[in-house]
């Protein structure tokens, strides 16, 4: 793994969801990231998927660090054996500094928050704020439809092709790291003329 990977942020569900292959596959992907010597940035919480990830990273001697504002401390149920945590003001603060620490981003199954969380930093990198690889690791095919989505708003001339490959989405976990590891951004402009919105 490129050494430029020194930590990767997961974005995913603070609750379990209805299939045993999402915490199974999270706990996957927190071995592979220690395993590999990456650290995990996250949401701070010891609940759900998010708790699942962070767990297995600690459990393979990794690096975790939390960031959670703090009025979620309690609601999220903050995970106390961290390496790091960061209690912050607000969720855009947790946001900012979720990217910063950050040199991927990985969403597994989640809610709204996963989906706002991803689509935000899709949209960071669309605009060139950053060059950083952003993936989908689509477990037991959770992610299908939203897949099929993207494709159709492709399709359809709302999304440019090369922005569209800017969000690389696997059903396993080794492609999709080694996909990020292999990302190349495309060319951005400067500025955005009116062909561009």
């Amino acid at each position: 793994m490129s050494a430029s990977l020194r930590r990767v942020c997961v974005y995913c569900g603070s609750s379990p969801g209805s299939d045993a292959a999402y915490v199974a596959t999270a706990r996957a992907l927190g071995g592979a990231l220690a395993g590999q010597g990456i650290g995990l940035v996250y949401g701070g919480a010891k609940i759900g998927v998010m708790g699942a990830v962070a767990d297995a990273v600690l459990a393979a001697g990794g690096e975790v660090t939390g960031v959670i504002p703090h009025a979620l401390m309690h609601k999220e149920v903050a995970h106390d054996q961290l390496t790091a945590l960061h209690v912050v003001g607000s969720m855009h603060d947790r946001k900012a500094m979720m990217a910063e620490l950050s040199d991927a981003f990985i969403a597994l199954p989640g809610g709204i928050g996963t989906f706002e969380e991803l689509f935000e930093i899709w949209t960071w990198g669309q605009l060139g704020f950053h060059a950083k690889p952003c993936g989908l690791l689509n477990v037991a095919g959770y992610y299908d439809q939203l897949i099929g989505f993207l494709d159709h708003a492709t399709a359809q001339g709302f999304i440019r092709p090369q922005h569209r490959h800017m969000l690389i989405a696997a059903d396993a976990i080794a492609p999709l790291l080694d996909a990020m590891h292999d990302y190349q951004p495309p060319p951005t402009r400067r500025w955005i003329g009116r062909e561009e919105i």
